[in-house]
């Protein structure tokens, strides 16, 4: 069923992504992508990204799809927007023209509260790309993406690995070619064997998770299909 015509969606109380939030786990203003240009290592790190996303996700003709923590200008959710019949994206704040998108449901606010206003059962396909590490709640965010999926529905969840984040690390704060705010926002680094038992817990099957290494592991991805009903 088609959702309710609404553009955008805030949480209760919250006013524009330059104030404060008023969640009590809001750790984050801005959107990845508002306040900064993006630079070389950036576009590589998004280009790599979109590249796995689209090996793995299939065709997305004609479903619905959610692109949670998807960066202001939601780029990953743009290379998908012309094929997709609906595109829940999902971020502190999210940029004027994705908001006003036709194909858009836009929900703007903290991760993973936010997400209760997306129906159970209700996306064929979750895109959870470098945000898990910037939740405090990584396991309830787990469980809200199992719950918004439709059953046969499909997860890609992509994480800096421990590898990667001496990379990370030395590229934000020895080089300056990343940006340091993101990289001092991070709560925590996943590993396959880190990030495994969080996905069964959430409620994935171990024989619908793939879970592995990638980018030269200095990231983990994860393939996630739900159980069939």
């Amino acid at each position: 069923m088609v959702p309710p015509d609404v553009a955008t969606t805030r949480d209760p109380g919250t006013k524009a992504s330059t104030e404060e939030l008023s969640s009590a786990d809001a750790s984050r203003v801005h959107a990845y992508g508002e306040t900064f240009r993006f630079t070389v290592v950036d576009r590589l790190g998004i280009w790599l990204s979109v590249r796995q996303v689209l090996r793995w996700a299939g065709d997305p003709s004609g479903k619905t799809i959610g692109d949670l923590g998807a960066g202001y200008r939601a780029q990953l959710t743009g290379a998908l927007l012309d094929r997709v019949a609906l595109a829940y994206v999902a971020d502190v704040s999210l940029a004027p023209e994705v908001v006003a998108n036709p194909k858009v449901r836009a929900i703007q606010g903290t991760l993973p509260g936010s997400l209760e206003r997306i129906p159970t059962g209700s996306l064929d396909l979750v895109l959870c790309v470098s945000v898990l590490e910037h939740v405090g709640d990584a396991p309830g965010m787990l469980r809200e993406i199992h719950r918004i999926l439709k059953p046969g529905g499909r997860a890609l969840i992509n994480v800096p690995s421990w590898r990667g984040k001496w990379f990370l690390e030395f590229s934000a704060f020895k080089l300056g070619m990343s940006p340091a705010s993101e990289m001092d926002d991070h709560k925590m680094y996943y590993d396959v064997r880190d990030l495994w038992p969080l996905l069964v817990a959430a409620g994935f099957r171990p024989s619908r998770v793939r879970c592995f290494a990638h980018k030269l592991s200095l990231n983990t991805f994860a393939v996630c299909d739900k159980e069939d009903q």
